[in-house]
């Protein structure tokens, strides 16, 4: 990967930022996982998902952070909002893989500018289901999906064409850093079979000028973030309530 995080993600699709959120904040995010697994038994771990955002403060407090906000703007520009937010949290031994696709494949976005930022809870590594990249192949079309049901996964679907995976390169990720990717890249990760657990916080960045096209609006997890408001609705900022949410530093009650 090239030193310059921008010229890298146009080249190869992706890029990595080191040590952008600090461990008090990182250790707040592990607990939220914990916080949310505790609350939503029915949801397997890798499916902690969008549509729970929008009655959590924490999780708006977490993505609406100013060093994320900073890296999103070098890519989309300083209009900003979140189109969807998903923490994939694989268990030791048991954590599902997330089979190759392309991100655009699945989203309602016009035009397709986004980007994902990727910010690992826990350390990431090949042992325990780390994500896995293509690079360069953004510059490719959006392929057409295919389900795929016969091996345990968190999407239900892979991409239907041919993937070279002796091209992948491994997203090895310590607490607090954070990947960048195109929507276009063909990526992926394999199950956890490691006595660790992988958790990873995906955040998807538009510039406002971007439309959600989904039939539900406002879409659950679009909220308005930094400048111009653009062409969208939003939902409205949840306000914090001690009986209803995970408790956090900035927060009107006792911490978790």
């Amino acid at each position: 990967m090239n030193d310059d995080p921008r010229q890298s993600f146009d080249t190869d699709g992706y890029a990595i930022f080191r040590q952008v959120i600090d461990p008090e904040l990182v250790r707040e995010a592990a607990g939220h996982v914990d916080w949310l697994q505790r609350h939503h038994p029915d949801l397997r771990p890798e499916q902690l998902g969008h549509t729970l955002l929008r009655d959590d403060p924490f999780w708006l407090r977490l993505i609406s952070d100013e060093r994320l906000l900073d890296i999103a703007e070098h890519f989309i520009g300083p209009d900003i909002a979140l189109f969807a937010s998903h923490y994939i949290s694989k268990p030791p031994y048991s954590g599902q893989a997330v089979l190759w696709h392309q991100d655009a494949a699945f989203w309602p976005l016009d035009p397709m500018r986004v980007v994902t930022l990727w910010l690992a809870v826990d350390h990431s590594t090949p042992e325990n289901g780390c994500v896995r990249l293509i690079p360069g192949s953004h510059r490719g079309a959006t392929e057409a999906l295919r389900a795929n049901v016969a091996v345990e996964n968190v999407l239900g679907a892979e991409i239907a064409a041919a993937v070279d995976e002796s091209a992948a390169v491994d997203m090895v990720l310590a607490p607090g850093d954070v990947e960048v990717h195109h929507p276009n890249i063909v990526h992926g990760s394999n199950a956890n079979t490691s006595p660790r657990r992988r958790c990873g916080l995906t955040i998807r960045y538009i510039p406002t000028s971007t439309r959600i096209t989904a039939d539900e609006q406002p879409y659950p997890s679009a909220f308005h973030l930094r400048g111009e408001p653009g062409v969208n609705a939003y939902q409205p900022w949840p306000v914090f309530d001690a009986s209803r949410h995970y408790a956090y530093q900035g927060s009107v009650g006792p911490v978790a």
